[in-house]
């Protein structure tokens, strides 16, 4: 039978769930046990995938073609471990699912209520993870004890430990414990009344992580177990890191965090040191230098809507013993001063959506082909590079994406990246959106091929245009390379340039799959293409 590790917040949101989840589970999976990992959120969206990066982040993708929370890229980085469908919960596919079994009259004209339909359905999800057979179960409720649309999850939570007992579960509970500068004092009170409420709710926690920006003393430890009723020793401190997010496994370890779960589920497995991870931490604090990589983004003034792409930086400045400084560039200001591309190393186009800086993308495209600026183009980078190529290269003037043409006012001329139900030769694959993973076959001696060391590849997609088959012949003729194809619906994955440093786009999303220390391919070659133009 399954364990269940369940983690609520308390105090404030954005405190760190998702990152302190994930190390969790890292220290579980370090200690020889099998972990599966979900994130429930209450919001009424079905799933992240039509909610504005403004609001929500990035959408992380999974294999097998899941839009889902941001926190399930820190479960996959930290882990090691690929996500599924099942390891997002929403409040709206909760209320969706119930009310069309409703419809069908699955419960048989019963009237239909929070407890026990919803919590049932809520509970059922989570078990259904079980099926996989793991040791332990990873369940993070977003958002903050006290919150309306976050009750029916925690009731859920209190009757699934309940059925599964004493034994097979534990609640850990991350707070905030402010310091207050004016008055120079820790308070705990706003953790005491944030585990109040779980108690009301009728949850104890079994430990106490505390996020602070300062060291708590003995007297601030002793007086949180006293008014929590936790045991001292189940009081954990974690502090603000100096260097890296990627601390955070080591700090919890050093706490003894895994250990006092392992007492409590009475699973005996031997302490074992995370030497990869502190060899990556003496990394992160010396590196060799430092490289700029210049984002040319949409949205590129929030952190969190390219979360993944600036991750995936990270780990190939680790692979390379650098510090990568991700400069966030507005695709708009580009297109009126591109000379400022001039200030970086290597250039990087995200992935998006909307005519809205594109041509400021495309700009930044040429410019690192002009000049030889290493660059890596994802997605929409790819859709940019070769739209610059065909304009400025193939001499295709109108060359642009069907994508636009409503938003343009005009059709393209030169429709070189389309839907592909405008293509003949794929027409009947329908031009829905490409989600998930999806094959690549690349072609030797390529630098992409290069890169993996493999011919057959598998990468992440989330996108609904695609290269124009019509074209091909012309864009490989004006000397742009197709350095992979998608052998089920033969389309293009991944272009390149072969006279540039470092030139290579591809239309999926490698950055899915970084991790800090097994940095992605393309990205760890990327940096140290960059890293090769720095030193000069």
């Amino acid at each position: 039978m399954a364990k269940y590790l369940f983690i609520t917040g308390g105090v404030v949101s954005s405190l760190g769930k998702g990152i302190t989840a994930a190390s969790i589970g890292r220290l579980l999976i370090n200690r020889g046990l099998s972990i599966r990992m979900l994130k429930m959120d209450p919001y009424l969206n079905v799933d992240p995938g039509t909610m504005s990066p403004y609001q929500h982040g990035e959408v992380y993708v999974t294999d097998d073609g899941a839009e889902t929370d941001l926190d399930l890229g820190h479960y996959e980085r930290y882990t090691g471990q690929p996500t599924s469908q099942k390891s997002n919960i929403t409040a709206g596919s909760i209320y969706w699912d119930v009310l069309h079994k409703e419809r069908r009259g699955d419960y048989l004209g019963g009237t239909i209520q929070m407890i026990p339909h919803i919590s049932d359905e809520i509970k059922g999800r989570i078990r259904a993870l079980e099926k996989e057979n793991p040791d332990i179960i990873v369940v993070e409720l977003g958002g903050t004890v006290g919150d309306i649309e976050g009750l029916i999850f925690l009731e859920s939570l209190r009757q699934l430990a309940l059925e599964v007992g004493r034994d097979n579960s534990i609640f850990i509970h991350l707070t905030y414990v402010p310091f207050i500068a004016a008055a120079k004092e820790v308070k705990t009170k706003p953790t005491q009344q944030s585990v109040a409420k779980l108690r009301e709710i009728g949850i104890m926690p079994d430990v106490l992580v505390c996020r602070t920006e300062v060291d708590l003393d003995r007297e601030h430890l002793d007086k949180l177990s006293l008014f929590c009723n936790v045991p001292k020793d189940c009081v954990i401190v974690e502090k603000d890191v100096e260097t890296s997010i990627y601390e955070i496994p080591l700090m919890l370890q050093r706490a003894g965090l895994d250990e006092i779960v392992l007492n409590r589920f009475r699973i005996a497995r031997p302490a074992v040191p995370l030497k990869d991870w502190e060899k990556l931490i003496q990394t992160i604090k010396n590196p060799a230098g430092t490289v700029r990589i210049g984002v040319v983004g949409k949205y590129s003034e929030l952190q969190d809507a390219y979360k993944s792409i600036y991750e995936a930086l990270y780990h190939g400045g680790y692979a390379a013993g650098y510090k990568v400084e991700a400069v966030k560039m507005a695709a708009e200001e580009i297109e009126g001063n591109p000379a400022v591309l001039d200030t970086v190393d290597g250039i990087l186009i995200p992935g998006g959506f909307g005519v809205r800086g594109m041509e400021g993308k495309i700009r930044a495209a040429q410019y690192a082909r002009e000049n030889r600026i290493p660059f890596l183009g994802i997605c929409l980078g790819l859709q940019c590079a070769v739209i610059e190529f065909a304009r400025n290269v193939c001499g295709l003037a109108g060359a642009d994406s069907t994508e636009f043409d409503e938003e343009r006012g005009a059709k393209a001329e030169h429709p070189v990246v389309c839907l592909m139900e405008e293509q003949v030769d794929v027409r009947e694959k329908g031009g829905t959106m490409r989600l998930g993973a999806c094959p690549c076959s690349l072609v030797e001696g390529t630098k992409a091929y290069e890169a993996y060391g493999a011919k057959q590849i598998s990468e992440r997609h989330r996108h609904r245009y695609e290269v124009n088959n019509s074209y091909r012949a012309q864009l490989e003729e004006g000397g742009l390379v197709l350095s992979g194809i998608n052998p089920d619906i033969g389309v293009v994955e991944m272009i390149e340039l072969a006279d540039h440093p470092w030139y290579v786009a591809t239309q999926a999303h490698p950055e899915l799959k970084s991790q800090p220390v097994k940095p992605h391919p393309l990205f760890k070659e990327f940096i140290a293409a960059a890293v090769k133009r720095h030193e000069g």
